[in-house]
């Protein structure tokens, strides 16, 4: 349930090496803004799928425009920066 980044790649940790591990990394994949909104896509840590399928760690989200609050989730910091593009385009 709890990861830690090692470079781009996850890995699954207890809950006090996750804690720790928050103080320290970088959790951006990538924030652009598009006129007045932003979009920023980040390493969560904590598996947002809670057991049922792949893990999905990273997510993207809109804040302002029309796409207010859409948010789309990953599993690696590669699905996570093309997700980001995506979200960008739309």
């Amino acid at each position: 349930m709890y990861y830690a980044l090692e470079g781009h790649n996850t890995k699954a940790v207890d809950m006090m090496i996750w804690a720790n591990a928050r103080q320290s990394e970088e959790f951006r994949v990538a924030k652009e803004n598009v006129g007045d909104v932003e979009v920023s896509t980040v390493f969560l840590g904590i598996d947002h799928n809670w057991g049922d399928g792949p893990p999905l760690l990273f997510e993207t989200m809109v804040f302002g425009g029309p796409l207010d609050q859409e948010q789309e989730r990953y599993s690696t910091w590669a699905e996570a920066e093309i997700g980001h593009k995506n979200m960008v385009e739309r």
